[in-house]
């Protein structure tokens, strides 16, 4: 949430709206929202959360949504799959992780990452590794009108996050992904 008096006006700006069109939103006046940004007024707490809760309203509006960003062509490994296998098709496909099926849910993630731990820890296993033995947690699951900002605090933690519609996975966001679209 805004917090700050002084953001309203970069902020309305950003969102390419006028006084008065924010000012309509907020259920004010557009001369208290001229004057709050000349900082010749200090409103009451009323007006305040009404401006700043309009503005949050078109922030989330305006936010790109996980179901215009996610990847659709989604490649799915099943807990049985050899890692070297995993490996081929992570390079053929040009991706970096893949969700791992066991009986139509998801179990796990197979990434990079994960294939290079489990290489670096156990060499020698390298050709009887499986999925299973690789694979990394359930990564975050999301509907597909989750917002980029949500989706970017869970990238922070994630190497991905699922797009799911009516509890079915349709897509992937992975953290290029969101980075192709700032």
């Amino acid at each position: 949430m805004i917090e700050n008096l002084n953001e309203i006006k970069r902020i309305r700006k950003g969102l390419g709206i006028n006084q008065k069109e924010l000012a309509e939103r907020a259920g004010v006046s557009q001369s208290l929202i001229a004057k709050i940004e000349a900082g010749k007024i200090d409103p009451g707490f009323t007006k305040a959360k009404q401006i700043f809760q309009a503005l949050n309203e078109l922030r989330e509006k305006e936010e790109i949504k996980a179901g215009e960003i996610m990847n659709r062509k989604l490649i799915f490994a099943k807990p049985t799959d050899k890692v070297k296998d995993l490996i081929h098709l992570l390079k053929k496909r040009g991706i970096s992780q893949m969700p791992v099926l066991r009986r139509e849910k998801v179990c796990g993630l197979v990434s990079e990452g994960s294939i290079l731990k489990k290489i670096v820890e156990y060499p020698e296993k390298l050709n009887t590794l499986t999925a299973e033995d690789i694979m990394d947690e359930v990564p975050p699951i999301v509907p597909s009108n989750t917002g980029m900002k949500t989706l970017l605090e869970l990238l922070k933690d994630s190497p991905a996050v699922l797009v799911a519609e009516k509890g079915d996975i349709k897509g992937i966001i992975c953290k290029t992904d969101l980075l192709e679209r700032i």
